[in-house]
C-alpha cells in the first residue's frame, strides 16, 4: 500500500513539475482570427449562427475578451495575464463583418480589431464602407492596417512600395475615421525583415501574422501569432476548445514568415 501511495505521490510531483516548468511557460493568450461570414462562400467562412454560438460559448465558459491593445501592453510590460483572456480579430474588412459579426459582438459586449485593406474599403460592394467603419469605431471595434491592396509583403523588395502599402493604410484609416490605427496585420501572414522595420517606423504598436507555429508568450509584438477559426469549429468540438486553451500553438508546425 505504501509503495502505491509513494508511486502516486511521485506521479503527482512529476506532473506538477511538467506543468510548472514546461507547459505553463508555453501558455499564450489566444488571438482568434476570422475572415468572412455567410454560407460556404469560401474556406474561411463562418456562418452567422455558428459565430453567435462561438461567442456565446466564450461568454458562458468565463473567458474575458480583451482588446489587442491590452494584450500588447501586457507583453511589453512582461506581465502575464490570467488564463481566461482571448482577443478577437478580423482580416480584410468584408461587409459581412458589419452585417453579421458586429451585432453579435455588440450583444455580448466584446471588443475586436478589424484589419482593413484600405484601397478596397468603400469601393467594392463586398467590402465595408467607411460609414460602416465609423459606426463600429464608436462601439468597441478598433481598426488596423492590412496594407492598401493586400500585397504579399514577403516578396516586396521595393522600399517605396512597402512604405506606401504599410504606412499608407494607417494614414487612410486615420484620415477617414479620425481614430489612430495602432496595429497592423501582414497579408497571408508573411513578411520580411524590411517590412517589419517599416511597420515599426510607421508608428504601429504591434503587428499580427497568421499562426506560424509555437509561440512562447508571444514575446515579439510585431510577430503576434494568431489562430484561425472556421465554420467547422463548432462549440462542441475539441478543436474550438483547443484553440481557446492557450496551448494550441504547441501542436502546430513552425513556418518561416520570411
Amino acid at each position: 500500500m505504501r509503495k502505491v501511495f509513494l508511486s502516486l505521490f511521485a506521479g503527482i510531483i512529476l506532473l506538477g513539475a511538467f506543468y510548472f516548468f514546461w507547459l505553463s511557460p508555453r501558455y499564450t493568450s489566444p488571438i482568434l482570427v476570422y475572415h468572412d461570414f455567410g454560407y460556404e462562400k469560401s474556406g474561411s467562412f463562418v456562418s452567422p449562427e455558428n459565430f453567435n454560438r462561438q461567442m456565446e460559448y466564450i461568454k458562458k465558459k468565463g473567458f474575458e475578451v480583451i482588446t489587442l491593445d491590452e494584450l500588447v501592453k501586457s507583453i511589453k510590460d512582461k506581465r502575464r495575464l490570467k488564463r481566461n483572456k482571448v482577443v478577437i480579430t478580423f482580416d480584410d474588412g468584408y461587409r459581412d463583418n458589419f452585417e453579421y459579426a458586429y451585432p453579435v459582438l455588440k450583444k455580448f459586449g466584446f471588443p475586436a480589431t478589424i484589419f482593413l485593406i484600405t484601397d478596397l474599403i468603400g469601393t467594392e460592394k463586398e467590402y465595408l464602407s467607411w460609414d460602416e467603419v465609423r459606426v463600429m469605431s464608436k462601439d468597441r471595434i478598433s481598426f488596423g492596417g492590412h496594407t492598401r491592396t493586400h500585397l504579399y509583403l514577403g516578396d516586396v523588395k521595393d522600399d517605396k512600395v512597402l512604405i506606401e502599402e504599410i504606412a499608407g493604410s494607417k494614414k487612410a484609416i486615420e484620415q477617414k475615421i479620425g481614430v489612430t490605427a495602432d496595429y497592423f496585420c501582414y497579408p497571408f501572414g508573411g513578411f520580411n525583415k524590411r517590412a517589419k522595420e517599416v511597420v515599426i517606423d510607421a508608428g504601429y504598436k504591434g503587428a499580427c501574422t497568421t499562426n506560424r507555429g509555437f509561440a512562447r508568450f508571444n514575446s515579439d509584438v510585431y510577430e503576434l501569432k494568431r489562430i484561425k477559426v472556421t465554420n467547422s469549429d463548432t462549440t462542441n468540438s475539441f478543436s474550438f476548445w483547443a484553440k481557446l486553451s492557450g496551448y494550441y500553438n504547441l501542436f502546430r508546425s513552425r513556418k518561416n514568415p520570411y
